[in-house]
């Protein structure tokens, strides 16, 4: 069968599913964990009170309470998908907080008691990228051999003066080196990227898909900033809602298109939209479900004859 993109389907964007499916000849479900981290910039060592934008509670789904332990977090995370699909496969996902900022023994015990739980075929760990001692990179790329280990860096943006703004307690230059560190020895490297921060217009995001994709980046996950309950941002919010920019569903549709014709069509795009609780989140209240907005995207691409990677120009440097 022959396909329009060259990423082996017809969706006009490189998509995670897809891509994963192709990679394990299997379906394959990610299974977050919550195990108890903190974070440098909440505790003192890079900072405190966090990121600006941060509630933790609005990506953790329910079952994820520190006071489980893994393979009984893992265990109820299964049970969900059991029943439909009984062969499928999963990935743990070490999402909460950053999930290398501890000392090496205590990690590795947590990444080995998911990796012995049947089912699981790898790791997936968000973390920092100034969270990334060199001894924890070669462990992980030990594990490598036998599993499918991914680091997924929270970038949230390219620009230094945003990162500041929303007191992230990294630069994006600390990001570019870990990502070229990991992908020197040979592990796969995932991006998570914030859409909408405050003081970013529509180029200065579309900019970020330039120089990302100038980066060994395996993966990336794009969403809509949140004003949420419980977060810095959102409180400020609620104190002058006037201040902030808030996107409707139709202009984020379009900037995503934008972002994806200049983003590298070798990076698999894990996600477009974010949905926060409902309870937890002030605006925007679009009212869509995150399969919506994709799937919105992705006929509004095809009706614009348009794909990932369609204005991308790799550097000559």
């Amino acid at each position: 069968m022959s396909y329009k993109y060259p990423w082996g389907h017809n969706n006009p964007f490189n998509d995670y599913s897809n891509f994963l499916r192709n990679k394990f000849n299997n379906r394959v479900q990610k299974l977050s964990l919550n195990v108890g981290f903190t974070c440098p910039n909440r505790d003192g060592s890079r900072g405190t009170g966090g990121c600006t934008f941060c509630n933790n509670k609005t990506f953790n789904p329910d079952y994820c309470e520190p006071g489980m332990s893994i393979a009984n977090q893992l265990e109820t995370g299964m049970s969900f998908f059991r029943a439909r699909y009984p062969d499928q496969l999963y990935l743990a996902y070490f999402q909460a907080y950053t999930n290398t900022y501890g000392p090496l023994d205590q990690l590795k015990q947590m990444y080995e008691e998911a990796l012995n739980h049947p089912g699981i075929v790898g790791l997936v760990v968000g973390t920092r990228p100034d969270c990334l001692p060199d001894e924890l990179i070669e462990y992980f790329a030990q594990l490598q051999k036998d599993y499918y280990v991914v680091v997924e860096l929270g970038i949230e943006s390219t620009n230094e003066e945003t990162l500041k703004h929303v007191n992230r307690g990294h630069t994006f230059e600390e990001t570019r080196e870990a990502i070229l560190k990991l992908n020197k020895v040979g592990l796969p490297v995932g991006g998570h990227l914030i859409m909408g921060l405050p003081g970013e217009s529509n180029e200065v995001m579309l900019s970020h898909a330039d120089i990302l994709s100038e980066l060994p980046l395996n993966y990336l996950k794009l969403h809509q900033l949140q004003y949420v309950k419980g977060s810095d941002l959102g409180r400020k919010y609620q104190a002058d809602p006037d201040q902030y920019r808030v996107l409707d569903p139709d202009e984020y549709i379009e900037i995503v298109i934008d972002f994806l014709e200049r983003l590298n069509p070798s990076i698999v795009v894990e996600r477009l939209a974010s949905q926060a609780p409902y309870e937890l989140l002030l605006a925007p209240c679009w009212g869509l479900k995150n399969f919506q907005i994709v799937e919105m995207v992705r006929k509004r691409m095809l009706a614009q004859n348009t794909w990932q990677g369609r204005l991308y120009s790799p550097s000559i440097n």
